[in-house]
C-alpha cells in the first residue's frame, strides 16, 4: 500500500470488490470495521457489525447472484469516496434480473470500511 491515505482506501475498495464477488466473507469482513454499518439493499435499512453483514449477504447468496465491477471513483465534499459501479444481479439459473450502474458512497476509518451507503 502506498503512503497517500486516499490512494490506499481505494486499493481497499477495489479489494472488497474483488472478494465479494468471489465470495469470501472473511476477506470482505477483514476490510471493515467490526462495527460496520452496510445498506441491506434488498429489504431497506442498515445492517451493522461483521456477523450482520455475514447473515445479510449468506441470505443474499442464497437467492439471487449479484456481481458488482468498480468503474470509477471520486471523493465527495463530505469526504466519501463514491464508487460507481456496473451491477448485474442473475437468479440462481443464471437468468439476469438486473443490469445497471449504481453509486455507493464508503466512508472509511484507519483503513478500513466503516460506512457503506447505496445512492
Amino acid at each position: 500500500m502506498t503512503n497517500d491515505p486516499i490512494s490506499g482506501d481505494r486499493e481497499v475498495l477495489v479489494a472488497a470488490y474483488f472478494a465479494f464477488n468471489a465470495r469470501h466473507i472473511d476477506a470482505v469482513l477483514a476490510l471493515m470495521h467490526s462495527d460496520v454499518v452496510w445498506p441491506n439493499g434488498m429489504e431497506g435499512g442498515y445492517v451493522h457489525g461483521h456477523e450482520d453483514v455475514r447473515a445479510y449477504w449468506t441470505r443474499q447468496w442464497g437467492l439471487i447472484d449479484p456481481r458488482v465491477e468498480p468503474m470509477s471513483m471520486e471523493t465527495d465534499a463530505k469526504g466519501r469516496i463514491v464508487v460507481e459501479v456496473h451491477q448485474v444481479v442473475r437468479d440462481l439459473n443464471g437468468n439476469r434480473l438486473l443490469d445497471t450502474i449504481v453509486h455507493h458512497a464508503y466512508t472509511l476509518r484507519d483503513g478500513l470500511i466503516e460506512r457503506m451507503e447505496i445512492e
